[in-house]
């Protein structure tokens, strides 16, 4: 909707009942905070309108400060003023949400007073989500229960209304957290390492809307490209024979198309001249949609749609990701959706459309939402802004050593109506059923589902997970740099890559955690162009379609974000992260072997896992009472190690002699090593350093090589290139060569 529609100042009507608690309810104040959330009204909480593709004008805005006390196992309802405050919709272990305590059961109560123009009509009461079970009770009468935490739900709560005046709303909660199988995401009760602090109780927010009788509950919108049509499918509720739609298209103030139809049947409406959505060209249709009985208007509501297509398609011999029948190479970062002082929650709109921008600004295409579910908003900024978004379903039992049975049923239910829910956004482009193996149950299944559920959109059967060539894509992890899986079958990605270590004093949450660790700006930036030349190449010669950098923002402890947990510091200059992204998207890289690894024929190194001398790396070097042996060097199971040569102790040095022919500035200027490592590596080039790097490779990278390193390579002689390798944890492989980079094909 290109002018968000507001609460219309009914929210005003909520604050006479509350002005006692605003003045006795005061933020917390976390590790760290954001400069958004000094910017919070709490008399006006998330004045947007929460559901931009299924906009009423009139509504009522719920959010702000509501009464709140912790509950216990079998405690009765509370009859009295509960014992503290809270501002929602935060949840109850956030900074913002004036608690910052965890407790697995909550109360929550406050009242409200509707309009008096909203009688004759049903009155629904709409949660974005809540955490986890929820029970609504109006005027002590229970309207239902809700399970599950990332999902919208919405009561008619008009037969427990009483009259006028204050209407009586009390929310009970319980969320077992670690303690349960449900799906929960990264939230745990012991944060540290790749786990945060949980999320409890109401985390989106709440309102309440008047509608008709018989009114439209849910529109279903897909756009086909190839025939240039919007198919529309209405859901009513309410008993009414005959019911009609209409419908106007609009592009901007410009009437693009008209139709109507039966309200029972799918309606097809053709697109004229059709705009399609892009990450560079996100452009979006404004529809409303009217329901009529007997030709009399009974029901409206506004939304929008973008007209795009995303399919698998062969490209070059692979399988490829096509957006809008074209492929489109797609490069985002993670995102984990956590705040420093919401948590879960923004502190506000612009908060939630902050971390979106950032990502266009550095050159981004693509953004993976990493087991959470947003507010509808943040898919609404997604579709303005431009962003392909891989949407992933929070898993069940993460990384915690508490792992109780996963609920497969819940599991099954909750992925379900999340897809249901974000139907309609363009920006959404493939639904990432588990992740990393985490909670991984009945995946052929469950993919079978999603894709029943919607055909239009790709399914990710794991990201970095237990594969069993289900759905559309092939998605690993690798860390820190990125890696191309093999299938002929299904599109390739590598769903995490990077996750370089990069604290800033005075913006960190606590000891930092990352993969790699850099200490200044421009290691950090020339290691990220690094990976994005590996992306580059895979994308060129592997097939690669899409690849994720871990990630947007800093976590808790982890300091491997592209801006700290606060969003106050970029640590990079994002012009040239944004000309690093731009050349995985658009620049072809090929390489040429100078000196071949020993990936596809061994070649024989001198080596020792004996403590080297001291100038082991000379060329002048005696290396005669070395072994000799063919690399790679590691042990068998390292994950993309070609073993020809065992080594399984702490430590190894090797050496090569080889002969270069001639060789150009230019042949000089472009030269690169290809090395596979696994842990950290040194290489010198006849005597000196040449590259180094740390951390551990699955697959053959490329390396610059130092520019002094490249002057001392002999044209038609003999040179040493001389390796140190040295073992951390897990597995070990080591195995290098020299390249030459070209733009274009050999």
């Amino acid at each position: 909707m290109r002018h968000l529609i507001k609460n219309l100042g009914i929210a005003i009507l909520l604050l006479v009942p509350f002005i006692s608690f605003s003045q006795e309810w005061k933020m917390k104040q976390a590790k760290l905070m954001t400069s958004f959330s000094e910017k919070i009204d709490t008399s006006n909480v998330f004045p947007e309108y929460p559901r931009p593709q299924m906009v009423r004008s009139n509504w009522m805005n719920l959010n702000g400060i509501w009464q709140f006390q912790p509950g216990t196992t079998g405690d009765q309802f509370p009859t009295g003023t509960l014992s503290s405050k809270i501002l929602v919709p935060f949840p109850v272990e956030s900074a913002i949400s004036g608690v910052m305590k965890h407790y697995d059961r909550l109360w929550y109560k406050r009242t409200f007073t509707l309009p008096t123009q909203w009688s004759g009509n049903r009155i629904l009461l709409h949660f974005g989500a809540v955490d986890y079970e929820t029970e609504v009770f109006v005027n002590g009468q229970s309207v239902g229960i809700h399970t599950g935490g990332y999902d919208p739900f919405t009561f008619d709560i008009t037969s427990k209304l009483t009259g006028s005046g204050p209407q009586q709303l009390v929310v009970r909660v319980y969320d077992p957290t670690d303690l349960g199988g449900q799906p929960r995401g990264k939230q745990t009760l012991h944060p540290g390492g790749i786990m945060y602090t949980p999320v409890t109780g109401i985390w989106q927010p709440v309102w309440l809307e008047p509608v008709p009788q018989t009114a439209i509950s849910d529109i279903k919108m897909v756009p086909n490209i190839d025939n240039s049509t919007l198919n529309l499918t209405l859901t009513t509720e309410g008993v009414i024979s005959g019911l009609t739609v209409a419908v106007k298209v609009k592009d901007g103030g410009t009437l693009v198309q008209t139709a109507k139809g039966s309200a029972k049947d799918q309606l097809t409406i053709s697109i004229p001249k059709e705009k399609l959505w892009t990450p560079d060209t996100p452009f979006l249709y404004d529809m409303q949609i009217k329901l009529l009985k007997d030709g009399l208007v009974i029901d409206s509501v506004g939304t929008y749609f973008g007209m795009r297509k995303i399919s698998i398609g062969k490209v070059e011999g692979f399988q490829k990701m096509l957006l809008n029948n074209k492929f489109v190479f797609e490069i985002g970062p993670l995102d984990q959706g956590f705040w420093p002082d919401g948590i879960y929650t923004p502190p506000t709109d612009s908060a939630l459309k902050f971390d979106l921008q950032k990502m266009k600004e550095f050159g981004f295409n693509m953004v993976r939402k990493h087991i959470k579910v947003e507010p509808y908003r943040w898919y609404y900024w997604a579709d303005r802004l431009g962003l392909l978004v891989w949407q992933d379903m929070p898993s069940a039992n993460s990384y915690t050593d508490v792992h109780p049975p996963v609920d497969e049923v819940a599991y099954r239910s909750e992925l379900e109506r999340i897809v249901k829910s974000h139907l309609n956004s363009p920006s959404i482009i493939m639904w990432d059923v588990f992740n990393e193996s985490q909670g991984q149950n009945n995946t052929a299944s469950l993919v079978s589902d999603v894709k029943s559920i919607d055909p239009s959109r790709l399914v990710n059967q794991a990201s970095g997970g237990s594969f069993e060539g289900v759905g559309d894509m092939l998605d690993v992890h690798s860390y820190p740099p990125p890696a191309c899986p093999t299938s002929t079958t299904q599109a390739l990605a590598c769903g995490e890559y990077g996750g370089i270590a990069y604290g800033i004093t005075g913006h960190n949450w606590g000891n930092g955690f990352g993969y790699v660790t850099v200490s200044n700006p421009t290691d950090y930036i020339n290691m990220y162009d690094g990976f994005t030349t590996d992306l580059a190449y895979f994308r060129t010669n592997k097939g690669l379609s899409a690849a994720v950098y871990t990630q947007i923002t800093d976590v808790e402890v982890e300091i491997n974000g592209l801006m700290t947990y606060d969003r106050a510091v970029v640590k990079g200059d994002a012009t040239k992260l944004k000309a690093s992204n731009m050349k995985a998207i658009n620049e072809p890289i090929y390489l040429t072997e100078i000196l071949p690894t020993s990936a596809k024929s061994g070649r024989t190194w001198k080596y020792t896992t004996a403590a080297a001398a001291s100038n082991w790396y000379d060329s002048s070097f005696n290396d005669t009472a070395w072994n000799a042996g063919l690399g790679g060097f590691g042990t068998t199971g390292t994950p993309g190690a070609i073993v020809k040569t065992t080594w399984n102790t702490s430590d190894i040095w090797i050496r090569q002699k080889f002969t270069l022919g001639k060789l150009s500035k230019s042949d000089r200027d472009n030269l690169v090593f290809r090395v596979h490592h696994d842990d950290d590596c040194e290489i010198y080039i006849n005597g000196s350093l040449a590259a180094s790097i740390n951390g551990a490779t699955s697959d053959y990278v490329i390396l610059p090589m130092t520019q002094s390193a490249k002057e001392l390579l002999k044209a038609n002689a003999e040179n040493i290139i001389a390796i140190h390798c040295h073992q951390t944890v897990g597995g070990q492989y080591i195995d290098a060569g020299i390249s030459k980079i070209s733009y274009t094909k050999p």
